[in-house]
């Protein structure tokens, strides 16, 4: 019998035309259906040098079905490299020509003296989801365009944290991620955002090593560059949000790549001595028990709810309710994730439950006991039970609805401050 999702909070593999978008001056060469772009891109914030509206696509149709949408791919691509001033061309395909058997990579292949990298990637919906097919466009570029190098740039790092547009902070996130890393006398590279693109993705087999920030997106993609480019990797699995997080990070990050303990522990105090300044300015409303909620509930992708579970704990001193990873997660990182979840301050541990369908967790929101209101932290579709309940709601996961965010972001010493200021601005609104 067929299932229902109720809410769904991702996208198609196909919705990683966003991930090619999010590298600049490369554009997705879209191999399916007409109309895929549009229903898959954002409604705000997804405008730019190339936006979904001109993407190129096939616009396969029934006649393709039957014949073969290959001619039409090649003199789509071939008319992409005459009218559009990209810098890398990333043929994503979708679900009409997989199932229809067009072999992309045969077409792709007759555009290897182009002149500019043309490359594809699987990105059909049945194949997953967007997270997925991020993944996708990251083997794409190992496999089809890098090469080993000889060559190492001492201290250089490159960053992967997770999936730009999907996260609606990816580009302060991994901004800040930069500057973090810096600051250890590293030289970050990333390939996305504003000034990142094909030199930052020439510079990969270059990196000492790959850094890689999620609980489980791209952790595939950082096992084939070790195999691939023999570039090892350090997984640090929790987004860092706040003091105890980043502290942690800087002093992991600092000891893999052997920057001195002193030099790491002076940046750390640093930012702590201010972290904590802020802090304790708002110790009186911190400490004044009637604002904040008792207990709350994070639903969100593993690596918010990750990251601000922990951050929540450690750093507030919160209590955590069950927690929503609504992201699909593979069951082969499930276990893992789940211990991360009961690894918390003052003996803490927090039930987690991976879980994609919005009716099912609004059921069971509505259930707990809550000892009072709820601080509920979700994407909009959560706004809903959290009026129910006469709770604090926090838009902070896809799909986002009442916010713009340009480049603010939740990583870091900086990040964690922010994020406090979000929630206990919705808090005190209560008493006012």
């Amino acid at each position: 019998m067929a299932k229902l999702l109720d809410k769904q909070r991702y996208k198609c593999a196909m919705g990683a035309m966003q991930t090619v978008q999010a590298i600049s001056r490369a554009i997705p060469v879209l191999h399916s259906g007409p109309g895929c772009a549009q229903k898959l891109s954002d409604s705000i914030g997804s405008s730019g040098y190339f936006s979904p509206n001109i993407f190129p696509c096939t616009s396969i149709n029934e006649k393709d079905v039957v014949f073969g949408g290959v001619k039409k791919l090649e003199t789509t691509i071939e008319n992409s490299l005459k009218v559009i001033d990209a810098d890398f061309y990333v043929v994503l395909t979708g679900c009409i020509p997989e199932i229809v058997g067009d072999d992309t990579g045969e077409v792709v292949s007759h555009f290897e003296d182009a002149g500019k990298p043309v490359i594809y990637a699987s990105t059909a919906g049945f194949k997953g989801n967007n997270y997925i097919g991020h993944q996708q466009i990251i083997d794409a570029i190992t496999d089809q365009y890098l090469e080993k190098s000889e060559e190492r740039e001492k201290g250089l790092v490159n960053i992967w944290a997770d999936v730009p547009y999907q996260d609606l902070f990816w580009l302060g996130n991994i901004r800040e991620l930069e500057k973090l890393v810096k600051e250890l006398g590293l030289t970050p590279n990333t390939i996305f955002g504003y000034q990142r693109g094909i030199d930052n993705i020439n510079k990969i087999p270059k990196a000492e090593f790959n850094l890689l920030v999620s609980p489980w997106v791209s952790v595939e993609n950082m096992k084939k560059m070790e195999k691939k480019l023999g570039i090892p990797y350090l997984h640090y699995p929790t987004l860092p949000i706040g003091a105890f997080e980043t502290t942690k990070f800087l002093r992991e990050v600092g000891k893999f790549a052997g920057v001195d303990e002193e030099k790491v522990e002076n940046i750390i105090n640093k930012h702590e001595n201010y972290y904590y300044y802020l802090i304790e300015r708002y110790a009186d409303l911190f400490l004044e028990t009637r604002v904040m909620a008792k207990q709350f509930s994070v639903v969100a992708d593993a690596q918010y709810t990750l990251g601000i579970t922990k951050f929540l704990v450690n750093d507030l001193g919160l209590v955590p309710a069950k927690q929503f990873v609504t992201d699909d997660t593979p069951k082969a990182f499930q276990e893992q994730i789940k211990e991360e979840f009961e690894r918390l301050n003052y003996g803490l541990k927090a039930e987690v439950r991976f879980e994609t369908d919005g009716y099912k967790i609004q059921n069971e929101i509505r259930e707990h006991d809550y000892h009072g209101y709820p601080l509920i932290l979700g994407s909009y579709y959560e706004k809903e039970i959290a009026e129910e309940m006469s709770g604090h709601y926090l838009n902070i996961s896809w799909p986002v609805q009442d916010k713009v965010v340009l480049d603010d972001f939740y990583v870091g010493y900086t990040g964690g401050i922010r994020l406090i200021e979000d929630i206990y601005s919705v808090a005190v609104q209560r008493w006012n």
